[in-house]
């Protein structure tokens, strides 16, 4: 089968899979995790290899990539993870906290692109090997912003994922996100103002990804 050819069927089991929210199926450790398979294999590879102190995600709705991220950094026997949300809901909060990978774990509410969001996640990850990943709001103004925000706070060698780069190539729905208003536009604009930054191909094994050219190496100071 020609790459092109999996690349369609790729794309339409992805369509459908979003229609039927396949991705609301899986936890991990008891709490919901909205994320492919497939991508967490990724970030499993990514974080084995960088071994980083810290994990900043912007998003954390039930909070299961926290809890993954954690659970990683545990076996590591190092590292911590920051989440930050414009709304943590009571019972998700609450969840996360009552974990056993708490430890590891810190939450600030609040917009990700807030200044005094941005004061304390400078603040935490100052003098540490950080990794990004963002999956909060998915609009190109969004987007953009925190790419401008949190990129220079990657180390060299480290990552920085940009989650729901698929939005460009999906059919329109009502969300304030869709074609040419996505993380893929923002991203794309992004790549033309740094050298700092390559897109890791390790997408192209996955076969499903969300995040299609959306995983970043850093390669410079």
């Amino acid at each position: 089968m020609s790459l092109n050819r999996f690349s369609e069927i790729s794309r339409d089991w992805l369509i459908s899979s979003i229609e039927e929210k396949y991705s609301y199926n899986f936890t991990w450790l008891g709490r919901p995790i909205i994320q492919y398979p497939t991508d967490l294999m990724a970030l499993q590879e990514i974080i084995w290899e960088v071994k980083p102190d810290l994990i900043i995600e912007t998003g954390i709705a039930h909070g299961g990539s926290l809890i993954f991220y954690a659970s990683l950094l545990e076996i590591i026997g190092k590292g911590a993870v920051l989440g930050i949300d414009i709304d943590i809901r009571p019972h998700n909060g609450e969840a996360i906290e009552r974990h056993p990978m708490f430890h590891r774990i810190r939450m600030l509410e609040g917009s990700s692109t807030s200044p005094y969001v941005m004061e304390l996640v400078c603040q935490m990850a100052e003098g540490k090997k950080t990794m990004v990943c963002l999956d909060s709001m998915h609009t190109y103004d969004h987007v953009k912003k925190e790419l401008e925000l949190y990129s220079p706070l990657v180390t060299k060698g480290s990552y920085l994922v940009v989650f729901d780069t698929c939005i460009e190539d999906l059919p329109e729905t009502d969300r304030p996100w869709g074609k040419g208003n996505n993380p893929k536009t923002a991203l794309d604009e992004f790549l033309k103002t740094t050298d700092r930054f390559i897109v890791d191909d390790i997408d192209k094994k996955l076969g499903i990804t969300v995040a299609p050219g959306g995983y970043l190496k850093c390669v410079s100071d």
